[in-house]
């Protein structure tokens, strides 16, 4: 006698599958462990590894701690439902090469960017990753991915796009209040949009004047600690305090969770502004360029490589990583040296418009 158990999980369509051992107790013990797994969450305990779909080991990598801590998390979901919507029910050992050669040319049909598709692509393989190493599904999975050529050639999407000053003095007076706040402290500190987005009055040091943010905040992984200057504490004291959050940029009391949202708040300040805006639009300006910016400006400035490095997050190279640190004091020398550069550009510019006026 054998005994069949049906389930039905995510994305797929019912699975029978054999009971362990010949008798109806067997059966019932193979159901109960079924429908353990299943209630607790563990899908892929459900399945031979050669028969995980797309959309199971979704379900399971979503889920790690690891994974939602990352500042990028609502940006890794939205890539992976975008793969999930063209193999959610695709058995993942049975995906080729072709099938992820004609998900390029789809999502480049769809308007997506070479950069958005390689992202996509690249995350995915990043949880194909994670699942070999914790024995979820076998190696052979990564075969298409280790094949697959990126759309994007090296170097091509390099942006050289930078804020003007005259720029940044219009984009600030057209921007809704919370924008301009967030335009300035972005302006002032070099910190990447996601870390403004994710960024808690927790992590602000009012009293010693540095923003201190642990390394699941950021990109890199690591520890990071920014200088803030008189322009920078000024616009983040002008912020309301939300009453359910910690978050300290929020429309409306709460949190701005989708990058989207600052998009469209950022597009109708360069428009009020006259900037031309958009990343696929000639001279056209996103919120990242201003964090280009900086650091163009912090080296007109004067300021060391290794402190611009260090400010904006970015990895020290060579024999720097191990012989240089730098004091939180040396940061703030280096933020008050960009911060007076900027001032006499700014008043450079105040006084070519007293003069134009007076004509």
């Amino acid at each position: 006698m054998v005994y069949w158990i049906s389930s039905r999980r995510p994305g797929v369509r019912k699975r029978r599958e054999p009971a362990d051992g010949k008798t109806l107790d067997d059966g019932g013990a193979s159901e109960g462990k079924r429908r353990a797994q299943k209630k607790e969450g563990r899908i892929l305990d459900m399945l031979p590894a050669s028969k995980t779909t797309f959309s199971e080991l979704v379900e399971w990598y979503k889920e790690l701690r690891a994974v939602k801590s990352l500042a990028s998390y609502n940006r890794i979901l939205q890539a992976l439902n975008n793969f999930t919507a063209a193999f959610g029910t695709t058995i993942i050992n049975n995906l080729s090469l072709a099938d992820l050669e004609n998900y390029q040319a789809d999502r480049e049909g769809q308007g997506a960017s070479p950069a958005t598709i390689d992202m996509e692509i690249a995350i995915t393989k990043t949880m194909l990753n994670k699942a070999v190493d914790n024995d979820k599904i076998n190696a052979d999975a990564m075969k298409a991915f280790r094949k697959i050529k990126r759309r994007l050639r090296k170097g091509s999407n390099a942006r050289r796009r930078t804020l003007s000053i005259e720029e940044y003095l219009n984009i600030t007076k057209t921007a809704t209040p919370h924008m301009r706040a967030m335009i300035i402290v972005a302006f002032n500190t070099g910190m990447r949009l996601g870390e403004l987005r994710n960024l808690k009055w927790s992590n602000i040091d009012m009293q010693k004047g540095f923003i201190r943010l642990g390394a699941g905040a950021t990109k890199e992984d690591a520890e990071k600690i920014v200088p803030i200057n008189a322009h920078a504490r000024k616009a983040l004291q002008t912020l309301p305090r939300a009453i359910r959050n910690d978050f300290v940029f929020t429309h409306g009391g709460e949190p701005i969770t989708s990058p989207g949202g600052i998009r469209r708040s950022f597009e109708t300040a360069c428009t009020r502004a006259k900037i031309t805006k958009g990343r696929d639009v000639p001279g056209g300006l996103v919120f990242h360029d201003i964090r280009r910016t900086v650091k163009t400006l912090m080296a007109s400035a004067g300021v060391d490589k290794v402190y611009r490095d260090v400010i904006l997050g970015h990895s020290l190279k060579g024999m720097d990583v191990h012989y240089i640190v730098p004091t939180e004091e040396d940061l703030t020398r280096a933020m008050a040296t960009y911060t007076a550069f900027v001032g006499r550009e700014i008043e450079k510019l105040v006084n070519k418009w007293s003069t134009e006026a007076g004509k």
